[in-house]
C-alpha cells in the first residue's frame, strides 16, 4: 500500500506491506524506484514486513520542497529520518542495493541502523561506481545532459548497447517498463533532473572510503550479497567489505550483475529472510 510520510526535504512516498513480521527497508539506487524490488517483496510475502520508500534520486515522482539539501550524505541521513518517523526498531533490516548511503547511514548512526544488508553497492574508491555511475557524473557536468541521456534511455533498442546506461548493471536485460517509468520523471520533469544534479554535483570522493574506515566499528549483524557477474561493482569490494565488518558474512550470487533485486530475486529474498529471521 503506497504512502506519504513528511521529512525534512518534503513528503516521501513509500510502499509499506504491513503485518507483524521484522521489518525490513530496502533502499533503491540512482534513476530508479522503490519497482525494482517487486519481485523480492514477492518473494518475502508474509515472513516479514517490507517497507519500500522511493528516494528523491531522480526517478521519484512526489516532488521534494524547493532548495531542500539533496547530496549523498544528506540522503543518508534522510535515511534514519524517514526510519525515525515510521517510529521503526532495533530489529529493522535496512537493505540497500546500488547506491551507498546505507554505509554512510551505519557510519554516522550505528544505533539507526539495527542490522543491514549491502547488496552489490558502490564502496571504497569505485565511487562514481563502474560505467553507468561515471556516466551519470560525466552527464550532470554537461549542460542538457542529464535530459539528453534521459532522451536517449527512453529509445529501447539504445537501452540494450552492451556496457551503456542500465545494460550494463544486470546480468540479464532490464525490463522495458520498469525503465520506462523509471526515466520518465527524467525526460518531463526539470525539478526531477535538478535533484538528481544537485546529488550527482555535491558527492565527494572521498566519502565511500571514510565511511568503510567507519564501518569497521560497526558492531551489528551485516550481510554482504554480491553478484559473481557484476561488471559494475567488482566482487572484490563485496568479500572487503564483508572481511572489514566485524560482524560480517558474505553469498555470492551467480548469473548475477549490480541489480540484484532484477536477477536473483528469489535468492536474495532468501538471504534477506534467513538474515532477517535469525
Amino acid at each position: 500500500m503506497t504512502q506519504q510520510t513528511e521529512l525534512s526535504v518534503g513528503p516521501i512516498a513509500y510502499d509499506d506491506t504491513g503485518g507483524d513480521g521484522t521489518p525490513v527497508v530496502l533502499l533503491h539506487g540512482l534513476a530508479q524506484d522503490g519497482t525494482v524490488w517487486r519481485h523480492v517483496v514477492d518473494e518475502l510475502g508474509a515472513s516479514v514486513r517490507c517497507i519500500v520508500p522511493t528516494l528523491p534520486y531522480g526517478s521519484h515522482r512526489t516532488p521534494v520542497r524547493p532548495g531542500a539539501p539533496i547530496s549523498p550524505h544528506s540522503v543518508a541521513l534522510l535515511i534514519g529520518e524517514f526510519a525515525d518517523a515510521l517510529k521503526l526498531g532495533d530489529d529493522t533490516v535496512f537493505v540497500e542495493n546500488d547506491a551507498g548511503r546505507l554505509q554512510q547511514l551505519a557510519a554516522e548512526r550505528p544505533e539507526r541502523v539495527g542490522r543491514m544488508v549491502i547488496a552489490g553497492c558502490e564502496a571504497f574508491d569505485n565511487y562514481p561506481p563502474g560505467p553507468a555511475g561515471k556516466l551519470l557524473d560525466v552527464a550532470s557536468r554537461v549542460p542538457g545532459g542529464i535530459a539528453l541521456l534521459a532522451g536517449v534511455l527512453s529509445v529501447r533498442p539504445l537501452r540494450r548497447m552492451p556496457g551503456t546506461g542500465y545494460a550494463v548493471m544486470s546480468h540479464r536485460p532490464v525490463p522495458h517498463e520498469l525503465i520506462d517509468r523509471w526515466v520518465e520523471p527524467l525526460r518531463k520533469d526539470p525539478a526531477a533532473r535538478a535533484v538528481l544534479l544537485r546529488y550527482l554535483r555535491s558527492g565527494v570522493k572521498t566519502e565511500m572510503m571514510e565511511a568503510a574506515d567507519a564501518l569497521r566499528r560497526y558492531d551489528r549483524p551485516a550481510l554482504v550479497v554480491w553478484g559473481k557477474q557484476d561488471k559494475m561493482m567488482p566482487l572484490a569490494h563485496g568479500r572487503r567489505l564483508a572481511e572489514l565488518l566485524p560482524q560480517g558474512r558474505l553469498v555470492e550470487l551467480d548469473e548475477c550483475g549490480t541489480l540484484i533485486p532484477l536477477d536473483q530475486p528469489k535468492q536474495l529474498a532468501d538471504a534477506i529472510r534467513e538474515f532477517a529471521t535469525s
